[in-house]
């Protein structure tokens, strides 16, 4: 039995029978070495690892989903996949001018392995234009050509916005420099749907009341009668339901430090991935769009810490990472695996 920091328990055994109900049946390939290097080799999908709710598999995005996954099966998708920002990282991003192109056989297998009332989830990094303190508009014209394709079109169910209030004033030509610009904070957060109702509760996410919302609770006392915008107010509003819906902007710092995540690369050698996911933002949408033992996809998973969120929430998970030294240190996020790591019988699927 693994241990976390959030134990799931008897009820994790029970999921453990259904860990596998979506994915297709896997056959080894002849040649389990083939997927050799750092980055995957085209066409070929490699479990890397998995534990009783989910799996990490080594390959490209769109023909691994293809190789493992079926038709209608995934609840959520929620990802960052590689923004189109003017510097080139470490890890391999994609020039604005190319974005869209470059999305769209990725959207066609999302749309694909969705249930019907399934989401996608899809954060996105701002930009800027070469040389010149004008934002891209890549995110928007990403968002806008997935809600206007010919065919397979999403809906955007809701735009959310991440604010990280540790980011670094950047970019620095414009923001210290020359003192042109605001510090860029914001990351898009664009939660589509294939139908306009997809499985959604905002109470399984609500936040403490403030200390004003508390003493209307309290005394049962308001300004009733209709606001200067034309909203009434009504009988209820000062019942106690728990707490306050969230707004679609989302406070998370994300420090970057995840020191556990760190020391345990340094202790067993392995790369850290440099741009890690904030654990609270794929823990908003997996509670309010998922429930237990539902599957959640992240198909570019870095350093895997949608599937380390979904395992502590007793989710099942797919994860799928392009990169082989990134995927292998995402192990040390979970316990007890059962490794597949340089292990001849592990399953390799030829994906042409």
């Amino acid at each position: 039995m693994r241990k976390q920091g959030n134990p799931v328990g008897q009820r994790r055994d029970e999921l453990r029978a259904t860990a596998g109900r979506g994915a297709k049946t896997r056959v080894a390939a002849q040649d389990p070495s083939a997927a050799t290097g750092s980055v995957a080799q085209t066409g070929m999908a490699e479990l890397l690892y998995k534990t009783s709710l989910g799996e990490a598999w080594l390959g490209d995005a769109a023909p691994t989903l293809r190789d493992v996954c079926e038709a209608d099966s995934v609840d959520l998708i929620v990802t960052s996949p590689p923004f189109a920002l003017l510097n080139q990282k470490e890890y391999g991003n994609q020039t604005q001018d190319d974005y869209v192109r470059w999305f769209q056989p990725f959207a066609d297998e999302f749309w694909r392995v969705l249930k019907p009332t399934g989401s996608l989830v899809i954060d996105l990094g701002g930009s800027w234009e070469p040389g010149r303190p004008v934002k891209s508009l890549y995110a928007f014209e990403l968002l806008i050509s997935l809600c206007r394709r010919p065919n397979r079109r999403f809906h955007l169910a809701q735009d959310f916005y991440w604010y990280n209030p540790a980011r670094l004033p950047t970019p620095a030509a414009w923001v210290t420099i020359k003192r042109l610009r605001a510090k860029d904070s914001i990351n898009y957060l664009w939660w589509l749907s294939k139908t306009p109702e997809p499985k959604a509760d905002n109470s399984r996410v609500t936040r403490e009341y403030t200390q004003g919302m508390k003493r209307l609770i309290e005394t049962g006392t308001y300004n009733r009668g209709r606001r200067p915008s034309g909203h009434v107010v009504r009988e209820g509003f000062t019942r106690d339901r728990g707490g306050a819906i969230p707004p679609n902007l989302l406070s998370i710092s994300n420090t970057g430090n995840d020191k556990a995540y760190l020391d345990a690369c340094k202790e067993t050698g392995r790369k850290a991935h440099p741009a890690r996911f904030a654990p609270d933002v794929p823990r908003f949408f997996v509670e309010m769009l998922t429930d237990p033992g539902d599957l959640v996809v992240d198909p570019f998973a870095g350093s895997n810490v949608t599937g380390q969120v979904a395992e502590s929430l007793e989710r099942r998970w797919l994860a799928i990472e392009i990169d082989r030294d990134y995927l292998e240190g995402s192990a040390v996020r979970f316990d007890g695996l059962q490794y597949e790591i340089a292990d001849e019988s592990a399953p390799t699927r030829q994906t042409a």
